[in-house]
């Protein structure tokens, strides 16, 4: 997976634009009844009207590049939200995010910290994520997986594992035969 570097000293007038577009929308969704039509429209513009069919996102939420993400659908995201998403995300169908969980697709460069290094998140299908967890740059979580609350996932999630803890480990795999289809 290649990372990509990014020196915000010299960012783009797109890159600059989109930051400020997300960061606009964030706040009003923050501030709107969360059950009002006027909220999920707002949803639906911060991602570019690319959500899938039947995903719910319930505020409230920060995405600092909400173009860099990608939902599919039957998804469902709890309160509390957060994603840097410089790297790019894509959420497959059938995810559950559950309460304040944060994706981070970027990081800083250890010496020059004024360039962000990125690698995308990819969370395949039917992923169940627990309440605060944290996901780390350039990871995939395989489907069907499930991943504890409160886990600091560093590495790679093969499909059907259990992972908890931090760093995150697995502790048992799911029999892919029993998954409702």
């Amino acid at each position: 997976m290649n990372e990509v570097r990014i020196d915000v000293r010299t960012q783009s007038p797109e890159r600059i634009a989109e930051a400020k577009r997300s960061a606009d929308l964030c706040f009003r969704i923050n501030h709107t009844n969360p059950t009002t039509p006027e909220c999920q429209e707002l949803i639906q513009e911060l991602f570019n009207h690319t959500l899938g069919e039947n995903t719910r996102i319930n505020p409230s939420i920060f995405v600092i590049l909400a173009d860099k993400v990608k939902i599919g659908s039957n998804v469902t995201i709890m309160n509390g939200f957060q994603c840097m998403s410089a790297g790019g995300l894509i959420i497959e169908d059938n995810t559950m995010i559950s309460l304040n969980c944060t994706i981070a697709t970027n990081n800083h460069d250890m010496y020059d910290r004024y360039v962000i290094t990125c690698k995308p998140v990819h969370i395949k299908q039917n992923v169940w994520i627990g309440v605060n967890v944290t996901i780390l740059p350039g990871v995939i979580v395989g489907k069907n997986a499930v991943i504890g609350a409160g886990a600091v996932v560093t590495k790679d999630v093969p499909d059907n594992a259990v992972v908890v803890g931090n760093p995150a480990k697995i502790i048992r795999y799911l029999d892919a035969e029993k998954f409702v289809k």
